[in-house]
């Protein structure tokens, strides 16, 4: 099991990714555009096109999360803190398991689904307002 944590931005995404590049001697590993994910994941709206769907980075060998929120998240800052942590376990059951643990007094974000990323996801803020994104990863081809 790994925990990753993941910063949400509020359309900044990748001016702050190449600030943390330049102060930590970062390396981006991914950058996804909203544009560019698949529609089964998400139908991106027109104005976030350029914005940042899913980045991450390795500051100093650990890997960090990043996106831009979408429009309606970014309004709804209760429910959508800046900062998630992202448990990334080796099974579907390992991840229905703590989702069944989780999701008492949690806001759901997202169901429990399979994704192009992977094959469980499952999104929620805790009833401690920490939000939690608990999946099985995928290699990307």
């Amino acid at each position: 099991m790994v925990i990753t944590p993941n910063f949400h931005f509020h359309g900044d995404c990748e001016d702050a990714m190449k600030l943390y590049q330049k102060a930590f001697s970062g390396e981006i590993t991914c950058l996804l555009r909203y544009q560019d994910a698949n529609p089964q994941d998400y139908v991106a709206d027109s104005r976030w096109g350029s914005r940042i769907y899913h980045g991450e980075m390795l500051l100093y060998g650990i890997r960090v999360m990043m996106s831009d929120l979408e429009p309606a998240e970014a309004e709804n800052k209760p429910e959508s803190p800046p900062l998630s942590l992202v448990v990334t376990m080796d099974t579907k059951e390992q991840v229905m398991e703590a989702y069944q643990v989780m999701k008492e007094g949690a806001l759901i974000r997202e169901q429990p689904q399979s994704t192009t990323y992977s094959s469980c996801f499952v999104s929620l803020v805790d009833r401690f307002g920490i939000r939690w994104e608990i999946m099985t990863e995928q290699t990307l081809q």
